[in-house]
């Protein structure tokens, strides 16, 4: 989670400090939601209760409510302290905002109000459909079409490692409507789950258990009014979508080295050794304080790129791929620490920090991975 010195700085307003301590008590209640065994189900119950405590409002923002529009540092306190409790529960969250995000950036009022209601009470679960299996890092490589047909479209393609494919209800899928080469003859559609010619290729399963699936789409035949924002906008629409919550993903691992490092600390505290206690050990110290060092500086850069976005900034390219660079690999090296720290403990099935090595994993790859956030960085220099 994000520290209360940190909240404390002007980087965030007080509207923040509330919803941070509103968070760790949402967190605390979700775990009982969580059967590792039926993760679809436990998502389902995830969302609906996100809803009705009312953080969703943050994820799909209505336009004057509560919540008028995304705000990435309270995107990120929601996703750190989410993440310090259950990363389930994070990324039941986290899903409802990316994939409702080019909807609440660039949809209509008519498309607005048919579909981002449901996804904001937690009654409809959403999804992002970018990925396929030879275009993921590679955006403008999509090969997903979608031509016109009559005054609507036709949809046809394969997309891959869909977070919430098989359980959505509601996709928001990207496809090559060839206005122009690559990256500019691409388009984004709003796509219900019931579509005829719609069907779950394969469900994928991974070493920190989330809903994830292959979509087949045949000859799946999409009104015109499907279509968000205007044809050959969606490489703009992805990365928008991207840019606000890419550093929640940072965040999310923030709150995963958090809580690793609150294990450890604990660890240390409590365990017996040569006449002392673990954390008398000298490299216990230097272990600990490394990892508070390091996850302070990450936490740092994810609350500049949301300071910046959230202060009027069109695009936080270069900010959003540090926070989230530094965020999930300083986070994979404090849960290593960590497993360290334990000992054979640490690999046991059921301890936390073993949840914790699985399930930060994937933050270093989804959503550009790391390799991919250096290139947005050098690029971005010049």
């Amino acid at each position: 989670m994000i520290s209360a010195e940190l909240l404390s700085l002007p980087l965030f307003d007080d509207r923040h400090r509330a919803l941070a301590a509103m968070v760790d008590g949402a967190g605390r209640a979700s775990l009982s939601l969580v059967d590792h065994h039926d993760v679809d189900a436990s998502c389902r119950a995830l969302v609906s209760r996100l809803g009705q405590s009312g953080l969703l409002d943050w994820a799909v923002p209505e336009d004057g409510g509560a919540v008028p529009k995304l705000d990435v540092r309270g995107l990120s306190i929601i996703r750190a302290g989410l993440g310090y409790h259950s990363g389930l529960a994070d990324f039941a969250f986290a899903m409802q905002g990316l994939g409702s995000g080019a909807l609440t950036l660039f949809g209509t009022p008519e498309q607005k109000a048919r579909w981002l209601p449901g996804a904001r009470a937690g009654t409809a679960i959403a999804a992002f459909a970018l990925s396929e299996p030879d275009a993921g890092s590679d955006v403008a490589a999509l090969s997903t079409t979608a031509s016109r047909d009559g005054a609507g479209w036709r949809l046809d393609g394969t997309k891959t490692w869909i977070s919430n494919g098989g359980i959505a209800d509601q996709y928001v899928v990207f496809a090559r409507t060839g206005e122009a080469p690559g990256a500019r003859g691409l388009s984004a559609f709003i796509v219900p789950a019931t579509i005829e010619g719609l069907t779950i290729a394969e469900r994928i399963d991974v070493i920190a258990p989330h809903p994830l699936a292959t979509l087949k789409f045949e000859a799946c035949r999409l009104p015109a009014d499907a279509l968000i924002g205007q044809a050959g906008e969606g490489f703009k629409i992805a990365m928008s979508v991207l840019d606000v919550f890419r550093t929640t993903v940072g965040a999310a691992a923030l709150g995963f080295g958090m809580r690793a490092l609150d294990e450890a600390r604990e660890r240390a505290r409590t365990r017996k050794m040569f006449g002392g206690t673990l954390g008398d050990l000298q490299l216990t110290q230097a272990s600990i304080g490394q990892s508070a060092a390091e996850l302070d500086a990450a936490a740092l850069l994810i609350a500049r790129a949301g300071y910046v976005k959230d202060h009027g900034a069109p695009r936080v390219t270069k900010e959003a791929a540090m926070a989230k660079l530094m965020a999930t690999e300083t986070a994979q090296v404090v849960i290593d620490r960590a497993v360290q720290l334990f000992g054979g403990l640490g690999v046991t099935r059921g301890v936390k920090v073993e949840e914790l090595y699985r399930e930060v994993r994937a933050l270093r790859i989804y959503e550009g991975a790391s390799e991919v956030q250096k290139i947005v960085i050098a690029r971005a220099l010049g």
